[in-house]
């Protein structure tokens, strides 16, 4: 499965989908991550070739704060992403999108392309989904309630949540957490911890070796 990030900033996304799982993923070819910047597709003015600038945003139109990404860019950046994907599809992030959940990421795993587009500053200019509808199927999430300086947090958490569902990339099933009777609530070793003079111990139900005792405690979590 390949995974298409559409970002101003790929340094900053590739430290995090290098490290632990996601990087073993990578490293042992259960998943591809690759990069399209926007900015490589950005048209030049004369003046701008001679600084070696290349502008992606532009104040928006009707006025407001902020700066908007230019569609163009972003959709060019879509479409060398799509070049000869067989079953892709693209995801949009907006905070007016549908709240991403488990269910959506096992969904996203049917698909052999997953591609992100990371918008910055105030957003991307519409016309671009308009477009890049006609490219690719589009789906609309927003991961979570805050609001992001950009999409990239967004993309990196769907990137890992679809990852781990992956065969093979935790190497049982059983330890994707939703899918078995898991509790927020976790303990390891030792049994008893002392700090301050005051000691903690671990649940002894988690201890009896009981397997239905502790699913029921766990459900109860």
């Amino acid at each position: 499965m390949r995974f298409h990030l559409i970002t101003l900033f790929p340094d900053a996304c590739d430290a995090y989908l290098s490290a632990s799982i996601i990087g073993r993923a990578r490293t042992g070819k259960k998943i591809g991550i690759t990069y399209q910047n926007p900015r490589d597709f950005a048209t030049q003015t004369p003046h701008q070739k001679a600084t070696n600038l290349r502008r992606v945003d532009d104040r928006p139109y009707g006025g407001g704060p902020g700066m908007v990404m230019q569609a163009l860019p972003v959709v060019k950046a879509v479409e060398k992403a799509l070049r000869a994907k067989k079953k892709p599809m693209v995801v949009w992030f907006s905070p007016s999108g549908k709240q991403f959940t488990n269910k959506d990421a096992d969904a996203l795993v049917a698909y052999s392309d997953v591609v992100l587009v990371c918008g910055r500053y105030e957003g991307i200019d519409e016309r671009a989904k308009k477009i890049i509808k006609a490219l690719a199927p589009v789906k609309e999430f927003a991961v979570g309630e805050a609001v992001y300086t950009g999409g990239e947090l967004p993309a990196l958490a769907i990137v890992d949540a679809v990852t781990r569902r992956l065969p093979g990339v935790l190497g049982k099933d059983t330890s994707v957490e939703e899918r078995r009777v898991a509790s927020h609530a976790v303990y390891t070793r030792p049994e008893a911890i002392s700090y301050k003079k005051k000691t903690y111990k671990a649940p002894k139900v988690l201890q009896t070796g009981h397997h239905a005792k502790i699913d029921a405690w766990r459900g109860k979590k």
